[in-house]
């Protein structure tokens, strides 16, 4: 069960199905069988991570499992220290308050040019920041910004885990084994079933086991 680490470029949307606006991964990535554990907007560049197995696609994407995202993000307007701490305190979205972050100011990191390229405006200056979560909110990055008064202009996904794109141009990808760890994960997640299939599971077998109680009680003794 291998995985492969895509540098996903901006306007392409996260699944293999063709989009009447957006351009899809099977353009990048001839590989048959594996889906992207987790997603990542049209409007959001780098790390992908996709699999062929169901169970690790389960750990990587799901919030309780708290696999550390890293972005990198362009704001419009100098980032203060406040709000970078109210950043990683959590901030108050309409779904919810998110989880405590690591939140901190950049240097300028050395990307490729954005295709198209982020709004220029001399008036406002704009600064970059790490932000480090792990959870995965609809458009989560881009609401906290925002929230806390600095709109995102670009957003990458530099890191997954223990897993970058270090090396990857936009559009790029590679193939590595799984780690052991997670394959164990996966493989105990396999004959454990997922919490909705044991439910299901027990839910027939009392069934039957009533319906045969039932029966015997009709025929007497």
């Amino acid at each position: 069960m291998p995985l492969i680490l895509f540098n996903k470029p901006y306007g392409v949307i996260s699944q293999f199905s063709k989009h009447e606006k957006h351009r899809s991964l099977a353009e990048f990535i001839s590989e048959k069988g594996f889906y992207p554990a987790g997603r990542l907007d049209h409007d959001s560049e780098g790390l992908l991570i996709l699999t062929d197995e169901g169970a690790v696609q389960h750990i990587l994407s799901h919030p309780r499992h708290k696999l550390a995202k890293t972005y990198w993000v362009q704001v419009e307007g100098e980032i203060t220290d406040a709000a970078l701490a109210q950043l990683e305190q959590g901030v108050e979205l309409k779904d919810g308050l998110t989880r405590p972050a690591h939140a901190s100011q950049i240097e300028v990191p050395e990307l490729w040019p954005r295709n198209p390229p982020v709004r220029y405006r001399a008036a406002i200056p704009t600064s970059w920041i790490e932000l480090i979560i792990s959870e995965g909110k609809n458009r989560q990055v881009r609401r906290m910004t925002a929230a806390v008064g600095f709109p995102t202009l670009r957003l990458v996904r530099y890191a997954i885990g223990e897993w970058n794109i270090d090396g990857l141009s936009p559009g790029q990808w590679r193939k590595i084994p799984t780690p052991p760890q997670l394959v164990e994960q996966a493989n105990a997640k396999k004959l454990l079933g997922t919490p909705r299939h044991r439910g299901r599971h027990y839910r027939k077998k009392r069934a039957v086991s009533a319906h045969r109680r039932k029966r015997q009680r009709g025929k007497g003794h």
